[in-house]
């Protein structure tokens, strides 16, 4: 596999094309860029560092609604469910 430096990710939904994009970004070059902006901090203690399909189904949720706080439109499109899903009991 080949090795990649270190990037952020940016995560983007352009409305005309009705698509998301996301694209890599050295941290560095991104930092002014960000500086101020809003901040939405994931301790992975909180989750006891367990990136599973349901941390990345949260994720992906909550990446959808701060898209749709600046661009509503793409809410005409979503249909997620906001709250955790509990895991079946196992017997």
């Amino acid at each position: 596999m080949a090795k990649h430096p270190p990037y952020s990710v940016v995560l983007t939904y352009a409305e005309d094309h009705q698509k998301l994009t996301v694209q890599t970004v050295d941290p560095a070059k991104l930092a002014p860029l960000v500086a101020g902006k809003i901040e939405m901090p994931i301790l992975l203690d909180e989750y006891d560092f367990k990136l599973d399909d349901e941390f990345a189904r949260r994720l992906g949720v909550a990446m959808l609604n701060l898209i749709a706080l600046g661009q509503p439109d793409i809410e005409q499109f979503m249909s997620v469910t906001q709250e955790p899903i509990d895991k079946p009991s196992q017997p």
